[in-house]
């Protein structure tokens, strides 16, 4: 297949968090994005402009060669871009298919698994707010526990709620999480465990 995303970068790892956490994942990590959010941990995949344009077929080629089962497609702001044709190719190989996407753009394609992390910076748009089946707040500052609560009543009943710590505030917001948890049982805490391991 000959048409092309930005690509910043793929590679074979260990999803670190939310509910696939620990699983074996091959990640694509699609450039470009205009969400802006102040403590993203990846900026340098912003400017869309920045990184190749990389054909589908290369991209589901060294998928392939990973031996993997799964793939996260992920940002910048993968929707961002009509995923219809990349998700197509994966699942010819047999791929199951997560992303992670704060829900700004339409979501496009062949999708086994929609991690919504929704971001003050560019809000959902509302229709995205269904398709979830997991819903991952960042928590920053305390008013981020009233709008994860907020957001839980949009989001489909069985739909796996998880609060994650921005990574450096961890000190002090990790406790205040642990607390809310513990009153709101519903949710549960997701870390970035690749961070902890030191992997990609």
């Amino acid at each position: 297949m000959n048409s092309k995303i930005p690509l910043m970068e793929a590679f074979y790892t260990i999803q670190g968090e939310g509910y696939h956490s620990g699983r074996a994942a091959y990640f694509i990590r699609t450039a470009g994005c205009d969400v802006g959010c102040v403590w993203c941990d990846v900026k340098e995949s912003w400017d869309e402009n920045a990184h190749p344009k990389t054909t589908i077929s290369d991209i589901v080629a060294n998928v392939k060669a990973s031996k993997t089962d799964f793939v996260v497609i992920t940002g910048g702001e993968p929707t961002m871009y009509d995923l219809t044709d990349l998700t197509g190719a994966l699942k010819e190989i047999g791929m199951e298919i997560a992303i992670e996407t704060s829900g700004a753009y339409p979501i496009t394609g062949d999708i086994d698994w929609i991690c919504l992390s929704p971001k003050k910076f560019k809000f959902p748009l509302e229709e995205n707010y269904s398709k979830a089946d997991e819903l991952k707040m960042i928590i920053f500052n305390k008013s981020d526990f009233i709008w994860a609560a907020e957001l839980k009543e949009k989001v489909k009943a069985d739909c796996k709620l998880y609060l994650q710590t921005e990574w450096d505030k961890s000190e002090q917001m990790l406790p205040l999480i642990i607390d809310y948890v513990k009153l709101n049982t519903d949710w549960n805490i997701s870390l970035q465990t690749h961070k902890f391991l030191n992997i990609p």
